[in-house]
């Protein structure tokens, strides 16, 4: 459990600071090309140790796995992850950070829609708790962003229900999450590559250049305007929040439990906005520190009820045990 927590911290230090990293690469590079580099990178280095998992589990690569690669990659990289960028670069990072962090409740009413899997009094509580939350960060009344707004919270659902397909097939077909996540990337990297020579057509890139929302997909750059200072932004992203972050996630979850590693998704909406006053001084608002500590309330009821139907689980097979 010590190590459980080892990997926890160091991960959620790294999640943490991906959407201030992301908002100061966004000024250098291109969003979709932050994209497909980040996610095409992170699949690479993920790769070796994806094969190495396959191979003791005795599981080869068929057709219909290729498919749902491209339909993980397509959820979860090319329409989450894009929504995300764009909401990075327009909206302030600690919003964005907090609205992302709620991708966990979609991913659970996704399941109960999806899986059919039940949602419990806890769990529903955690729901409540946590969608009164976001509209106190969200503000309708108030509104001074809602596109930046809107993006994250597509972003979060998007990548909740991606969650839950990739969940869905790897209890199918028996992969792992960190394999399903390694050809997830590299599929939704491939899928980005396509969408990148499409915005050199002259007509796309005119239409797209035209709006805030889609210029990132106007003659689109795939090493263009890379030096030597920007390298290490780029491998700070790629492999330290991309791919070694989720590498200690599933560490976690190997070393203590799900509910452990979930922490990561708990403590990032706290530690996200103090990280981004610290290096981009941004101002947290008072409606932002009170959602905060509504989600973080709804977290930790989440949390809980889990942890006790974690020990209630396992108790049968201890007593049988004995």
């Amino acid at each position: 459990m010590k190590k459980a927590y080892i990997y926890v911290f160091i991960s959620t230090f790294l999640f943490s600071s991906m959407e201030i990293a992301l908002k100061l690469a966004g000024s250098e590079f291109n969003g979709t090309q932050i994209n497909f580099l980040r996610f095409g990178i992170g699949g690479l280095v993920l790769l070796p140790l994806a094969i190495h998992r396959m191979q003791q589990r005795h599981i080869r690569i068929i057709g219909r796995d290729l498919r749902m690669f491209l339909l993980t990659g397509l959820v979860g990289v090319v329409i989450s992850m894009s929504l995300y960028q764009i909401a990075v670069e327009i909206d302030k990072a600690s919003t964005v950070a907090v609205l992302f962090s709620s991708n966990p409740i979609f991913a659970l009413l996704f399941s109960y829609v999806i899986l059919h899997e039940t949602l419990s009094r806890t769990n529903l509580l955690a729901v409540i708790i946590s969608m009164i939350g976001l509209v106190i960060i969200v503000n309708p009344i108030h509104l001074t962003n809602p596109l930046g707004i809107a993006l994250s919270l597509g972003s979060a659902l998007t990548f909740g229900l991606y969650a839950i397909i990739t969940r869905r097939y790897s209890m199918q077909r028996g992969y792992d999450g960190l394999a399903m996540t390694c050809f997830s990337f590299i599929a939704g990297a491939l899928e980005l590559l396509v969408i990148v020579g499409i915005s050199h057509i002259h007509a796309v890139a005119q239409i797209m250049s035209g709006s805030v929302a889609l210029r990132n997909f106007s003659n689109v750059p795939i090493i263009q305007g890379i030096n030597a200072g920007d390298i290490w932004m780029l491998l700070y992203i790629a492999v330290g929040i991309t791919a070694a972050g989720y590498v200690l996630y599933a560490l976690a979850m190997e070393a203590g439990d799900v509910s452990t590693a979930s922490l990561i998704f708990f403590i990032k909406p706290a530690l996200a906005p103090i990280l981004a006053l610290i290096i981009l001084q941004e101002q947290i608002l008072l409606n932002t520190i009170i959602g905060v500590v509504v989600i973080v309330t709804g977290s930790t009821v989440m949390f809980i009820g889990n942890r006790f139907a974690d020990k209630q689980n396992t108790r049968p097979y201890q007593t049988a045990k004995e």
